[in-house]
């Protein structure tokens, strides 16, 4: 795969969803996300199937969350086209570039600790390699890598390196550092803190930071810091499910064929994994998504978990006014958002992932303390289906939650 269609996948993660209402009261709390299922959640699986026709989209998972609480899912359409396999709300998907907002929860994770700094440069996380680096690649902070602010190029086709990543040999570690020299040996693609360009590989880096720093692979670092402490015991990375069975979802290409997980292609390369390189259930990544929905310093129902209010704060907030995202997320303005409040706005989270074989987005509403989240195991027009499904649960939640 190209990085440009890689790229441009991921972007369109970011931006798909457009997603508009009105008003919005409180639900009533039911399963919880982070202790498994106290109540049964409203299967809500009607709402999927004609979008999986319209769009002819394999098949899709879905949920509404409120606070800490699965009140609602939903279960749609087949594992693999052409398969009898149905799809099941166990069953594990990729979420892309939604993985970026759990890097930056990592690497705040390990500020808190005093491990590493908003404010640690590429030079200082790097001294070895104060040689080869560009001078102006030099200032480049950590909090820049994790806003798309660094400098760090949209596009790593500039000398092979994307290609070279495919068919490098070495730890997921190694490769990385690849990606590291051979994008700090270049000028940045402009002066660091200037503009926001989104980049995949700033993220990448950013993780490599954090491994070089602790000596451990990112990988295990998630595990012990985010995955543990949360429950998140579905995890993995690269495509997943068992070559040869069709025991989880198969991505699909464009064209709607499905492709095995270990088919070459099926997933980008380890550099990328902080980027977004993760499956997991829908359960599980609603258990994350919980943690920054009631993290919010505008829910009434702020309640933080892992990390303190201040830092949530700081990965909502986008650092100025060059575009609304923040550390792994969006954060634009949506009417159904806006709370009761007297300073309420309205401001929400946002993410789409894909690696053009799935897509996947949730959206976070603080002030109302809900969030919904949609997978689905095709990229091209998953997207659009995926937009569909979160607007149909965003005015179910209305309906069902309407004094």
């Amino acid at each position: 795969m190209s990085y440009t269609r890689f790229l441009a996948a991921a972007v369109v993660g970011v931006v798909a969803a457009s997603v508009h209402a009105q008003g919005l009261a409180p639900a009533q709390p039911a399963a919880s996300v982070a202790t498994g299922n106290a109540a049964q959640p409203r299967d809500l699986s009607a709402l999927l199937e004609p979008i999986l026709k319209k769009h002819d989209i394999p098949g899709m998972v879905a949920s509404i969350v409120v606070g800490d609480q699965l009140i609602a899912t939903a279960a749609a359409g087949v594992r693999q086209r052409g398969s009898p396999e149905a799809v099941t709300l166990n069953d594990q998907f990729h979420i892309g570039s939604c993985t970026k907002a759990m890097t930056a929860t990592l690497c705040a994770i390990l500020v808190e600790r005093g491990t590493l700094r908003w404010d640690m440069t590429l030079a200082e996380a790097f001294p070895n390699l104060a040689d080869s680096m560009h001078e102006q690649f030099k200032p480049a902070t950590l909090a820049q890598l994790l806003t798309n602010r660094a400098g760090v190029p949209a596009n790593l086709d500039a000398g092979g390196l994307w290609g070279k990543l495919w068919t490098a040999d070495g730890s997921p570690v190694e490769v990385r550092r690849m990606l590291l020299e051979g994008v700090i040996a270049q000028a940045p693609a402009y002066p660091p803190g200037t503009k926001n360009i989104y980049s995949n590989a700033g993220f990448a880096i950013a993780g490599h930071i954090a491994e070089t720093v602790i000596g451990k692979p990112y990988e295990d670092l998630m595990q012990e810091h985010l995955f543990a402490p949360r429950g998140m015991t579905s995890c993995g990375w690269g495509p997943p499910g068992t070559p040869g069975k069709i025991d989880q979802p198969r991505g699909h290409r464009r064209n709607g064929k499905h492709v095995a997980p270990d088919a070459s292609g099926a997933d980008n390369p380890p550099a990328i994994a902080p980027a977004g390189r993760l499956h997991c259930t829908l359960s599980d990544w609603a258990k994350f998504v919980s943690l920054h929905l009631r993290g919010d310093a505008a829910n009434p129902n702020h309640a933080a978990a892992l990390l303190k209010p201040e830092t949530f704060t700081q990965l909502h907030t986008p650092p100025d006014s060059l575009s609304d995202y923040a550390f792994g997320w969006s954060r634009p303005i949506r009417p159904w958002g806006k709370g009761d409040a007297a300073d309420a706005k309205g401001y929400v989270l946002t993410h789409g992932g894909s690696n053009t074989m799935w897509f996947c987005v949730t959206w976070i509403a603080p002030e109302r303390d809900f969030a919904v989240l949609v997978m689905c195991n095709q990229g091209e027009r998953g997207d659009k289906a995926c937009d569909e499904a979160v607007w149909a649960l965003i005015q179910e939640h209305l309906k069902a939650t309407k004094p």
